[in-house]
């Protein structure tokens, strides 16, 4: 994860993250390692030691928070601070105004089921029709060269 964050900074590539540990964290610290562009989106000031600057967005408005809610399966179950983690998702995929949705997401989930806490961003991307790579799934990951090779190439 960290070779393809840094692999995709240099290719030109925005990275946009949660700051969360694990896969958020290691395609960051590839993206640092190419001084690549990034977007971290935090629900709180002090999440997992973030704070407000220019590249950490902290906290989440009612848009995103109603987007979260019609797309998650039980909002109504969700405490608070569950939401505001859910409702970050959304800038994750569409940006900072909710309104520039990514190429693609990148992502691991286990076994590639799409569960956890990144299945909220993977229903964003689908309900905009934004493709999906879930390095969790072995296929994805066997095919993670190839992809980027193609990703390098000029567009026509």
């Amino acid at each position: 994860m960290e070779r393809l964050g840094e692999a995709l900074a240099r290719l030109g590539y925005t990275l946009r993250s949660g700051g969360a540990t694990g896969a958020d964290s290691a395609f960051e610290r590839g993206c640092d390692a190419a001084g690549g562009a990034k977007q971290i989106f935090v629900p709180w000031n002090g999440y997992n030691g973030r704070r407000t600057g220019p590249t950490t967005f902290v906290g989440v408005c009612p848009r995103a928070l109603e987007l979260a809610a019609r797309l998650h399966p039980a909002w109504h179950r969700c405490p608070d601070r569950a939401r505001a983690l859910h409702a970050r998702n959304g800038y994750q995929v569409l940006g900072p105004s909710l309104d520039a949705p990514t190429s693609f997401v990148l992502c691991w989930t286990k076994g590639g089921s799409g569960a956890g806490g990144t299945g909220q961003a993977l229903r964003v991307a689908a309900h905009h029709g934004i493709p999906v790579r879930d390095l969790g799934n072995p296929d994805t990951l066997a095919g993670a060269k190839q992809w980027l090779r193609a990703l390098s190439r000029p567009q026509a």
